[in-house]
């Protein structure tokens, strides 16, 4: 994910554009993904623009972490969510703070 998902974090509701951009994926991937898994439900608007919540973007953030970091298939972490939410959950906030730490470091070592 990059660094623009803590300007856009006080929004309610993301466009598709916006969820893709966050994760750094094309749209249709997201689209896939909601389709596959049942816990992502955006509303729609009038015109049929899928509108994420901050939930569906927690989704989207373990999902992306099981499939494109930690390797597993579709059918894997659908049952990961499964059996093992809270674990995951945990494993993932604790990834999410060692990469802000490593990134401090490495600012810090560009700086001396």
């Amino acid at each position: 994910m990059t660094d623009d998902s803590k300007e856009i974090s006080e929004k309610l509701f993301y466009s598709i554009g916006e969820v893709a951009d966050m994760f750094e994926v094309n749209t249709s991937l997201i689209r896939f993904w909601e389709k596959e898994f049942d816990a992502i439900k955006p509303s729609k608007n009038k015109k049929g623009n899928r509108l994420f919540t901050q939930q569906d973007v927690n989704m989207f953030k373990t999902i992306f972490f099981l499939v494109k970091e930690k390797g597993y298939t579709l059918q894997g972490a659908k049952q990961m969510l499964k059996d093992n939410k809270v674990a995951i959950d945990t494993e993932l906030e604790i990834v999410e703070k060692l990469k802000k730490i490593r990134a401090f470091l490495v600012s810090m070592k560009q700086e001396l």
